[in-house]
């Protein structure tokens, strides 16, 4: 069905808990597996219903924030989810007790039961009043940043639109439009403030009330984390300190080089990685997506299928318009069993990766699409953010396509970028522990620890003001995950370095690669992060070795790419 097709309907929460009342008292009577079983499917098959409601209401939302009705449905659906979610609490508790659990594992497999457990320490009715503020706060974040009316220039422009003004390869252009989107985020800085301070409260404060010391180990509850706890996530933080700061910080020496910039440089200059300017796609947005058509036709005849069903049936929002919201994700429609990519394409080489990374996640999606129970069409998000990651990687001998003439400057600034990104994306996670380990901290305070990071993670940053907002340590306030998904951010990281294992393999042999990457993404949510490691022969993220030894192989295909000709 086409996403313009699909009818929206307010979910009648009060049904829905009474519904969920009866399945759970049946289940605690169920006389024998078959009707255990039959209650389960019943059960999955309302969620997914549910599921798509909220989808389809947020999706719709987000590509147009003005949208009165969509809005009010947001709003409705912030408040009434949070109550619902105690009587789903009560049904999934009711199946891990059931007598029939054995079977059930059996037939579905223990990861379903594993992650429930999981879930039954995030919630208790206590912390209604806290999920619904919170669901609040990050809906007005959200709104806020698509907000932007930025001018520049004689013109307006969104914070998407403005991106490529900020890698405009002349230096005071470019300066100017880091200086004019620092200025919109300092003129709501204090709003950006007071919602991310009150989120923190919010957040140790359920922590608090679920027996927690403060909101960390909740968190990582949240975020599903199955295979894995903190001191793994510090001893991989320590890992990128030791090994890839190092190489990011020679990768920008040399680009300081290339611009004839002193080092360190300003968050401008950083921005540009040639002279001549970044590569950007070829042609316009509908030769971008007609190029990944094209890449997807011929990778596989997986990718075949999947990408003319994304086409065929509406299943993208990529352009960017005033009132659409910021960023770019990939969701699923559960009950079409269908993947959505939401997107705000401005003329980058961004575009291509939204093409190739959010399709990355669709792609899995897709693959996994007629999981039951339908949680498991998904593992763990640093699992799935490798199917994305990596699949940028599958692009690199479409690049002519995407790219044209450009095609040699992105090899060497992607593969050059997947290294840089990993100390950011570190940091943001070092710096979210930090911040809920102090939950009274000021808003102040939080900005100095962000510049204290920045040195730590990113020296080749120079912290002088002369760009607003992210030169006084407030540039983490951009990051829309560290509002929305607190701890979400290390999962980039983790996936990051099982790309590049892949990346590595497409150097030898792509058809090798991808029956690897196939058999990394079959299982979708019936395995953890490390068992889906395991089955693919991969390398894990945890511990040095596997940092060290694609920073090397990485950085030793930097040091001979031939860049003659490149300006």
């Amino acid at each position: 069905m086409k996403f313009s097709e699909m009818p929206y309907t307010r979910p009648d929460c009060e049904s829905i808990k009474r519904r969920l009342a009866e399945q759970t008292e049946a289940m605690k009577t169920a006389a024998d597996f078959e009707e255990a079983d039959a209650l389960f499917r019943a059960a999955d098959d309302e969620a997914r219903e549910l599921d798509t409601m909220r989808e389809l209401a947020h999706i719709r939302h987000d590509i147009d924030t003005r949208d009165e009705f969509y809005d009010k449905e947001v709003e409705y659906l912030d408040a009434a989810l949070p109550e619902v979610e105690e009587y789903s609490q009560n049904w999934t508790q009711a199946v891990l007790d059931s007598p029939f659990r054995p079977q059930l594992e059996e037939k579905y497999g223990r990861i379903w039961f594993l992650n429930a457990e999981i879930a039954t320490r995030t919630f208790s009715p206590a912390i209604i009043p806290e999920l619904q503020r919170e669901n609040a706060l990050t809906t007005e974040y959200a709104k806020l940043l698509a907000s932007a009316q930025i001018p520049f220039e004689d013109k307006v422009y969104t914070l998407s639109q403005l991106t490529p003004l900020k890698q405009d390869p002349d230096d005071a252009r470019r300066l100017a439009a880091w200086q004019a989107e620092g200025r919109f985020y300092n003129g709501n800085g204090q709003r950006l403030d007071e919602i991310y301070d009150e989120l923190v409260r919010l957040r140790d404060e359920m922590g608090r009330k679920l027996g927690y010391d403060g909101y960390t180990q909740l968190g990582y509850w949240r975020m599903a984390r199955n295979c894995y706890d903190k001191d793994d996530v510090e001893a991989f933080r320590a890992a990128v300190r030791k090994y890839l700061v190092p190489v990011a910080d020679k990768i920008y020496r040399l680009q300081a080089k290339r611009l004839g910039k002193e080092y360190p440089m300003s968050f401008a200059d950083n921005a540009l990685s040639f002279r001549s300017g970044n590569p950007r796609p070829s042609g316009t947005a509908e030769d971008v997506l007609a190029a990944a058509r094209r890449f997807y036709h011929e990778l596989s005849p997986e990718t075949a299928a999947f990408i003319d069903v994304m086409f065929d049936n509406e299943l993208f929002d990529v352009l960017s318009r005033t009132g659409k919201s910021g960023g770019g994700y990939m969701t699923v429609i559960p009950k079409y069993r269908c993947p959505f990519i939401f997107a705000n394409f401005n003329g980058t080489a961004g575009d291509v990766e939204v093409m190739t990374h959010e399709a990355g996640h669709a792609f899995a999606a897709y693959t996994a699409r007629d999981a039951v129970p339908a949680d498991l069409v998904w593992p763990t998000m640093e699992a799935c953010e490798v199917h994305s990651m990596s699949m940028e990687f599958f692009s690199w001998p479409w690049a002519g396509s995407f790219f044209g003439g450009d095609a040699k400057k992105f090899y060497f600034t992607h593969l050059a970028s997947a290294l840089t990104f990993i100390p950011y994306g570190t940091m943001v996670d070092h710096f979210q522990h930090l911040v809920y380990e102090k939950p009274e901290m000021t808003p102040a305070r939080r900005h100095e620890v962000w510049r204290r990071l920045l040195g730590e993670y990113m020296p080749w940053v120079r912290l002088d003001g002369e760009i607003p907002f992210y030169g006084e340590g407030k540039g983490w306030q951009r990051q829309s995950h560290i509002y929305e998904a607190p701890f979400y951010y290390i999962d980039y990281c983790l996936a990051q370095t099982m790309a590049l294992q892949f990346w590595a393999m497409i150097q030898e042999d792509c058809a090798h690669a991808w029956s690897v990457y196939m058999k990394y993404t079959a299982p979708g949510g019936r395995m953890t992060f490390r068992e889906l490691i395991d089955e693919a022969g991969l390398a894990s993220p945890f511990g040095d070795e596997g940092l060290r030894s694609v920073c090397a192989r990485a950085e030793a295909w930097l040091d001979a790419y031939d860049l003659t000709g490149v300006e």
